[in-house]
């Protein structure tokens, strides 16, 4: 699959072992050293050398400059108008979604305001496989008999990530849901490769085929709440109760929780004396206050951490090389005040290619507060009937942001349904086809506010359509170069095969000991197809050319990234390049199987090619 699509990606830091590649993807300044192959990238080490056509510096519109030059400085490129993706699926009357449709098909408004889409792509989850290569095995002088070139290893091209919410799940949806995660663990083919995370951090295993590691981090899988502490409350609260108290100033839920502190402490205000009634009453009105205020501050801080989670999960896989799955066990959550996190999130994994799956662990649920042990005894059956409302009021809300989510990204959002197998056969798989649509908003204000999206389609017939909801317009502007940089990262962190440059690549080995090699990565561009910009009598462009290594489980070890600057004379354009450019960038090794990627890019017009190819070195 070929996306056109050229989302940003920010690698940050999580879970420690990004954090190499955060500097590598960040600064784009990727760099050569001698790590085995397991060990995550070091960006101590100088970056491999390339070995261009010439090696002189362009410098000058002097007659004799050299014509063309490699160096590692970062490039920049042309400022790139801001684009709101929107990514949308459609399904027939069976659940299929269906890929036939094209631009003409939509209609897309921003704040009720139609707007022109400016960039469509109809897309298929995953990246085209990485092509097999025959590596040339280039033997020492003294060697007595011809390397073997060795079957072509296999590589991962599907990952999956299990993000249970262990900081809102209960034992009684976590037990069975972990149970059905490990049914589907076992379905997964060779080539997956699986991760299991929490919202709380806690016992989180990175991507792997080790069924067994993976088995034994399900199990380790405990609730962690941060709100209830088991702890009986007095008055009793919630933070759907505190959110309506404190946020949406509701007086009647004030005073229902008034009444229940009055009721837990004892207190009568029944008393033939009014002004003891009165003044019991205002203390127990200050109580729920203050348990409010308590019960929400604890609630933002729930949240903040599992859409911290959330976040850099969609980061971590996002890094990855091939079709990205991410699936959400929840039981839901409200996010008062904090809307734009959920927002930014969905940004960030519409443009890296990552759809959020969730699935509702709670199943076919109903409300019972019976088994709620910060409940205090003897409680009035007024007031507790009053609460139920208010727990039912709070689980229908906690289903919003998990809809929200699967909407907003593409993804499936399976819930109201106790069979979790099928549920995680279906959140565990993407769909088909999805369509990505582009708009530049037009008298943007740099101001942060909330923008209402609404996707339709012309002809709705009997399709269903999800799709974003909405998007936070941005405050500052984003830096040109460090979008580019993040749009030549997100090739290089994806599979897709891309083809506005001709390109090929091969790649050699030389083992100098019985544990050590040298892998060279060979890079021939075919440039004349590229639009040169005339400038002193110099046709010019510049080509950036990235290579990187991954593991047999999909981690990214090293990469390389270099700058080759064309300042050709006419004569040379026109005669001496018909069989192209060729850079070649080597890399110490470890024997084992690898996936090598390359990206190309020109300046001038923006043009990308990308290629994949999985070897092994024996």
């Amino acid at each position: 699959m070929t996306s056109r699509t050229r989302p940003r990606l920010g690698v940050k830091l999580f879970a420690g072992k990004l954090a190499a590649i955060s500097l590598v993807c960040l600064c784009m300044g990727f760099a050569q050293s001698g790590n085995s192959p397991a060990a995550p990238p070091q960006p101590s080490s100088p970056p491999p050398q390339s070995s261009p056509p010439t090696t002189a510096s362009a410098a000058a519109p002097d007659k004799n400059a050299s014509e063309m030059a490699s160096h590692e400085a970062p490039a920049s490129f042309k400022v790139s108008v801001r684009l709101v993706l929107v990514r949308a699926v459609v399904r027939d009357p069976q659940g299929r979604a269906i890929g036939t449709l094209n631009k003409d098909d939509f209609q897309l408004f921003d704040n009720g305001k139609p707007q022109i889409i400016k960039h469509f792509a109809v897309e298929q989850p995953g990246g085209s496989p990485a092509t097999p290569q025959a590596p040339t095995a280039v033997a020492p002088a003294l060697a007595t008999a011809p390397a073997v070139s060795p079957a072509p290893p296999q590589i991962p091209d599907r990952f999956v990530i299990y993000l249970f919410d262990d900081v809102h799940l209960e034992n009684k949806y976590l037990l069975p849901s972990r149970a059905a995660a490990e049914r589907h663990i076992a379905t997964l083919r060779p080539t997956d490769r699986a991760a299991v995370f929490t919202t709380s951090g806690q016992g989180n295993i990175d991507f792997t085929d080790d069924r067994a590691r993976l088995h034994e981090a399900l199990l380790r899988i405990q609730p962690h709440p941060i709100l209830n502490l088991g702890v009986a409350q007095c008055p009793y609260m919630t933070y759907y109760m505190a959110d309506q108290i404190v946020n949406q100033h509701d007086d009647q839920v004030l005073s229902v929780a008034a009444q229940d502190a009055l009721t837990c402490t004892g207190l009568n205000v029944s008393s033939s004396q009014a002004g003891a009634a009165a003044a019991a009453l205002q203390a127990a009105m200050q109580q729920a206050q203050s348990a409010a205020q308590q019960a929400l501050s604890l609630g933002d801080a729930e949240n903040r951490l599992v859409l911290g989670a959330l976040r850099d999960t969609v980061r971590r896989i996002s890094v990855t090389p091939g079709q990205r799955t991410l699936v959400l066990v929840s039981p839901g959550f409200i996010t008062p005040q904090l809307e734009d996190k959920v927002d930014e999130i969905i940004e960030k994994a519409v443009r890296s290619n990552v759809m959020i799956n969730v699935l509702d662990a709670r199943g076919l649920y109903a409300v019972d507060m019976t088994d709620d042990i910060s409940r205090q005894g003897n409680a009035n059956p007024l007031l507790v009937q009053q609460e139920f409302l208010y727990a039912t009021s709070s689980e229908s809300a906690n289903q919003l942001v998990l809809g929200e989510l699967a909407d907003g990204t593409g993804g499936t959002y399976f819930h109201n349904n106790n069979d979790l197998d099928e549920g995680f056969r279906r959140v565990a798989s993407a769909p088909e086809y999805y369509y990505v649509l582009g708009f530049s908003p037009q008298n943007l204000k740099l101001d942060g506010r909330y923008h209402k999206l609404k996707v339709k389609l012309k002809d709705p017939e009997e399709f269903t359509l999800q799709a974003r909801r909405g998007y936070y317009a941005p405050k500052h502007v984003t830096d040109p170069a460090e979008q580019d940089k993040q749009e030549i990262e997100e090739a290089l962190f994806s599979q897709d095969e891309m083809h506005d440059i001709p390109i090929e690549l091969h790649t050699q080995f030389f083992k100098s000991s019985s544990d050590e090699a040298k892998l060279t990565v060979v890079a021939h561009v075919d440039v004349k197809g590229l639009h040169f910009r005339k400038v002193d009598g110099r046709n010019r462009d510049d080509l950036t050319i990235v290579s990187a290594l991954f593991n047999r489980n999909g981690d990214y070890i090293e990469g390389s990234k270099k700058i080759l600057e064309m300042r050709l004379k006419d004569e040379t354009l026109e005669h001496k390049l018909g069989s192209g450019i060729t850079m070649r960038t080597s890399f110490d090794v470890k024997p084992g199987g690898y996936l090598v990627r390359l990206v190309v890019r020109d300046a001038e017009d923006r043009l990308m090619s990308a290629k994949s190819g999985a070897i092994e070195i024996p």
